[in-house]
């Protein structure tokens, strides 16, 4: 299988291990990794290599100062965006994921900012979670089942 070029987007993320683990995903799959500022942790934090363990050195990423900045800068297509949140209606396998589209994931405490979710209402999407007493997936999880699933439809 030839390899698919997109990108996973994490806006404030706030553990290290969580950041570490989807660096690693990054690399496993050639992804680029895109952190928006401000972070609950320092880039060079031990707990961040760790879980990236020897393979941090190999993560592409790159930092945006805000998501506006982001925007500006990665100039995205709309349709390319896709917002990850717990609990709404469309799930992540009826996306309609393209060649260099941007998986997006809030902080794990507090998801993706209101006015963000707000601008783009129409690009959310969800994994689906069927139990009443779960409120969210760890957000390193999320990302990977994320990822493949986009993998496997380009």
């Amino acid at each position: 299988m030839a390899k698919k070029k997109f990108n996973i987007v994490l806006i404030t993320p706030e553990i290290p291990g969580n950041t570490g683990s989807i660096g690693r995903t990054c690399v496993a799959l050639g992804l680029r990794l895109i952190l928006i500022k401000p972070y609950g942790f320092d880039l060079s934090e031990k707990a961040v290599r760790r879980a990236g363990l020897d393979y941090w050195k190999h993560v592409e990423i790159k930092e945006y100062e805000s998501f506006e900045d982001f925007i500006e800068q990665e100039k995205p297509k709309r349709e390319a965006l896709f917002l990850f949140e717990n609990h709404k209606e469309k799930y992540h396998y009826d996306a309609g994921y393209s060649e260099g589209c941007y998986l997006i994931f809030g902080a794990e405490t507090k998801g993706i900012p209101d006015d963000i979710m707000q601008n783009y209402s129409d690009r959310v999407v969800s994994l689906p979670q069927f139990s009443p007493h779960i409120r969210s997936l760890n957000l390193s999880n999320a990302a990977t089942a994320a990822a493949y699933e986009c993998l496997r439809c380009l």
